[in-house]
């Protein structure tokens, strides 16, 4: 992945009845150039920083497969897939049905999970943190059996499966692009390096070279090539034609919850405006090539103030391709 296109907020004008209109013309502007994924979250809740549960919240692979019969070239994943919320075996079912209609453009996202509260909420059961990493290693060796000719039985500490078969096969071999999120030095960058063919980070900046390095040493001790990786880090953006533009832009987006930037402190409002890329595309365009020196090959971007109009995601596209080209 070079540039993915996050979708987290789904709170767009027009409300719910106007959701599968916004998503769509989103996903098909951007499949019409400069971004090459599209990623929505696997959430039943809005997480709580973006509006908690009164914000609205789509099931991921259901709309996932919405959008496949909507572009042609975009790959299509969650960002990423919690590995509670789906035994592994129904898993790569879903994943495999995503990636046959699709014709390949499916991409596995996968995580240990983290919002309690949607668990708690909804009856999912909700081990502990070792037990969630514990079963993440062993759903990924189930979808690897399963994205194979091996359709024997599996035995496992967590999961047992009588056979694996999976009947039509994904349709690249060995099944799609394995996405590891979150950036655990120990553990997730341990798993990174033995299984995934990319690594996605939620940092800061001044975190980065040494979880890249932790990444290199993982690597050199499992005997994995560094080079098969690819690390892309998460960034929020709200690009404009205008620096005037994309600060009403953010204004009006933060007004929606609550939040006036005029009437914050300097030090609220820097709080603030350090967590997202603003201004128009010759500036966000700066930032993002300034990023790329830390080590990242690329980068999957949320625009949750503007990512809803076509026009700005086509200049995020545009502005992207250029720093990654």
């Amino acid at each position: 992945m070079k540039l993915g296109v996050h979708c987290a907020n789904l709170s767009w004008p027009g409300g719910p009845a106007a959701l599968a209109t916004n998503l769509a013309g989103v996903a098909e502007v951007a499949d019409q150039g400069g971004v090459t994924t599209m990623t929505l979250m696997d959430h039943y809740f809005q997480m709580q920083h973006l509006g908690g549960t009164d914000e609205p919240m789509l099931e991921g692979y259901t709309s996932l497969g919405f959008l496949a019969g909507r572009t042609e070239r975009l790959e299509l994943g969650l960002l990423v897939t919690g590995v509670t919320y789906r035994h592994p075996g129904l898993l790569a079912r879903i994943v495999t049905t995503l990636d046959v209609l699709s014709q390949g453009r499916a991409m596995l996202g996968l995580g240990a999970a983290w919002y309690e509260r949607e668990h708690l909420a909804l009856g999912v059961p909700y081990p502990s943190t070792r037990e969630r990493f514990e079963r993440l290693e062993e759903t990924i060796l189930v979808l690897r059996q399963m994205f194979s000719d091996d359709d024997g039985p599996f035995e496992g500490t967590h999961y047992r499966l009588a056979e694996t078969i999976n009947n039509p096969q994904v349709v690249r071999p060995g099944g799609p692009r394995l996405v590891i999120g979150g950036g655990g030095e120990r553990k997730t960058l341990r798993m990174v390096a033995q299984y995934a063919d990319e690594s996605n980070l939620i940092a800061a900046k001044a975190d980065l070279p040494r979880k890249l390095a932790a990444l290199d040493e993982h690597c050199a001790n499992l005997g994995r090539d560094r080079a098969e990786i690819t690390v892309s880090w998460q960034r929020n953006v709200c690009v404009a034609p205008t620096m005037e533009e994309a600060n009403a832009d953010l204004t009006t987006y933060l007004a929606t919850r609550g939040m006036d930037l005029g009437a914050m402190s300097d030090e609220e409002r820097a709080a603030i405006t350090s967590m997202i890329v603003v201004g128009d595309a010759d500036t966000v365009g700066e930032v993002l090539a300034d990023d790329l020196t830390v080590g990242v090959d690329g980068f999957t971007i949320a625009a949750p103030a503007n990512g809803h109009l076509p026009g700005r995601v086509t200049l995020l596209g545009e502005t992207a391709a250029k720093v990654i080209a």
